[in-house]
């Protein structure tokens, strides 16, 4: 990989971490954990940047990576009997929406809807509603 090849995969990915961090939100509930998981991810994808395929999309290269880490972290979880905990589920839009009460009752009530979907379901979702992406796009 020449220098300016790699340049510029560094850059692409800088420039993605804000779209990996909401999907990571929406997996891992919390924004500690989201955080641990988009840096997980860019560490890998810097380790493998050779596997990355030049002119194919990133951000799909990307929430694949999240997704495996995550589904890795969920059944390490499993294995150990260790419990999610609701109350800790954060979702927040940093009150550029909610700032009426009635909109801050339909945003809770959208995080509670969100976290009781399974989780293929609840990254479908995210990847479709929060970021944008066609059905084809998340396929």
């Amino acid at each position: 990989m020449t220098d300016r090849t790699r340049a510029k995969f560094q850059n692409d990915l800088v420039a993605l971490v804000p779209r990996l961090r909401r999907f990571a939100l929406s997996l891992a509930g919390n924004m500690q954990d989201a955080d641990d998981l988009v840096q997980a991810a860019c560490e890998r994808a810097l380790r493998n940047e050779g596997q990355f395929v030049p002119g194919t999309r990133m951000d799909s290269w990307m929430y694949r990576i999240i997704q495996n880490l995550w589904l890795d972290d969920r059944r390490k979880v499993a294995r150990r009997g260790a419990a999610v905990d609701p109350d800790h589920a954060n979702l927040s839009d940093h009150g550029k929406a909610a700032n009426l009460p009635e909109d801050r009752m339909m945003l809770a009530r959208a995080r509670s809807a969100m976290a009781d979907l399974p989780p293929g379901q609840r990254e479908v979702l995210a990847l479709v509603a929060i970021e944008g992406l066609s059905y084809r796009e998340v396929a």
